[in-house]
């Protein structure tokens, strides 16, 4: 765990809200056909169209987050579908409890 690229990653509002999006995405978006939120993840267009960003600022802050160890992707055909490392979540929370 790189912790200069998590806090980095953590330094944005918009990737802190995707981030908090991604917790519980079914309360923050509509039911996808071809994926399980918590196996597979939110379709990118989604996080794209909920955020109201470009999709190349999205795609970057994805980029970033993912760099960090803190959201997972997973291609499916053409679209590709992120959800939150909570393994990552889980031994940063023990960093800033036992180092920090």
């Amino acid at each position: 765990m790189e912790q200069l690229e998590i806090f980095k990653a953590l330094s944005n509002k918009s990737r802190l809200q995707i981030l908090a999006w991604l917790k519980e995405p079914e309360q923050h978006f509509p039911s996808q056909e071809h994926a399980d939120f918590r196996t597979v993840g939110v379709c990118v267009g989604q996080i794209q169209q909920k955020a109201g960003l470009t999709q190349s600022t999205v795609s970057e802050y994805l980029s970033i987050l993912q760099r960090a160890g803190l959201i997972e992707s997973t291609r499916v055909g053409q679209w590709t579908y992120y959800k939150r490392n909570e393994a990552a979540f889980a031994a940063l929370s023990n960093l800033i409890k036992t180092e920090i």
